[in-house]
């Protein structure tokens, strides 16, 4: 598990760089992590540690080294430089503004091995739009996280047009060793796929909350134990697969329902103004503000217990298959 030689720099920001931190811990990698607010990177350490102690409570630790062994793994660097010296690879995760990134990356630029792979976690921003001026373009792909990445494990992987296709590959293997779910996305689309799904259900929500057809507590429950239930084990194409003798069956069935539905969809609207005060005010009766952190917790725990729980189950398959 000592990877001699194998340092992840990790520019942190957030819950996803602290999880970051933690995946690649888990494996056995050194992590550095660095952060413009030295602040950040300390509180970062005090929450990491407290997370791999919960997980080890419950059995649910990553990998196979202890939860004491894999928070020595992680340290604070003091300069970016330093952060990313002879690291093979980078993962960004500065906050989503264009400009920012471009900015930090332009830094990253001038340390970087030429041999490293600068990866950013952006949710939207194409890659070529941050990577265009870089020394190291051919270096560069976006590895977006589903948040918190250390407990939902997909990751979208996007190349920039000049990025070298053995970054590609790299970095699917890196993503399969820690323990992620890795998705090629095959050329640049704003949003990506996991985004444009979710602004996708957030649209029509936003729609149908409008419009008083249904209450926000009430679209979440269509969400989470409805669709979401069946959505934890399989994607929406295998649903309808399985719901019918198959696609051409199912096509033939319900394609034109399927069609005229879609096109009553209204037109896509800023989520501002009193639709916003609405979802806001039902949201908070739902988990107060000050309770955020707290029901982030409940949610991590949750996640966590779901990915056993799945795990177990591929597990019995397995075993059933080679019987």
């Amino acid at each position: 598990m000592r990877k001699k030689g194998k340092i992840v720099a990790n520019v942190i920001s957030g819950l996803i760089g602290r999880s970051w931190s933690m995946l690649f811990a888990a494996a056995g990698y050194q992590v550095r992590i660095y952060d413009t607010d030295p602040s950040r990177m300390s509180q970062a350490l005090e929450e990491i540690k407290l997370q791999l102690q919960d997980l080890d409570k419950r059995g649910l630790l990553r990998g196979e080294l202890t939860a004491d062994e894999q928070f020595s793994r992680i340290t604070i660097a003091t300069t970016l430089e330093e952060c990313v010296k002879d690291s093979f690879f980078i993962q960004e995760n500065v906050p989503e503004d264009a400009e920012l990134k471009k900015k930090v990356h332009a830094e990253l630029d001038k340390y970087i091995r030429s041999d490293a792979i600068l990866a950013s976690s952006t949710s939207a921003i194409l890659p070529s739009i941050i990577s265009e001026g870089l020394a190291h373009r051919n270096r560069f792909i976006v590895v977006h996280p589903t948040n918190p990445p250390f407990y939902a494990p997909m990751v979208e992987l996007c190349s920039a047009p000049w990025t070298d296709p053995e970054v590609m590959e790299t970095t699917r293997a890196l993503m399969k060793e820690i323990g992620q779910q890795p998705v090629t996305i095959n050329k640049e689309i704003d949003g990506f796929v996991l985004n444009r799904l979710q602004y996708a259900i957030l649209g029509e929500g936003w729609r149908l909350i409008r419009d008083n057809v249904i209450s926000v507590e009430d679209f979440d429950t269509v969400m989470k134990h409805g669709l979401g239930r069946r959505y934890a084990f399989m994607g929406p194409f295998e649903t309808a697969y399985l719901n019918s003798e198959g696609w051409k069956v199912y096509s033939e069935r319900y394609a034109d329902m399927i069609y005229r539905i879609q096109k009553s969809f209204g037109e896509p609207e800023k989520m501002v103004g009193p639709t916003l005060d609405k979802v806001q005010e039902e949201c908070n009766k739902m988990v107060p503000m000050e309770k955020l952190q707290e029901r982030r917790q409940w949610r991590d725990r949750r996640l966590t217990a779901l990915a056993k729980l799945i795990k177990d189950m591929e597990e019995e398959d397995k075993q059933a298959e080679g019987q």
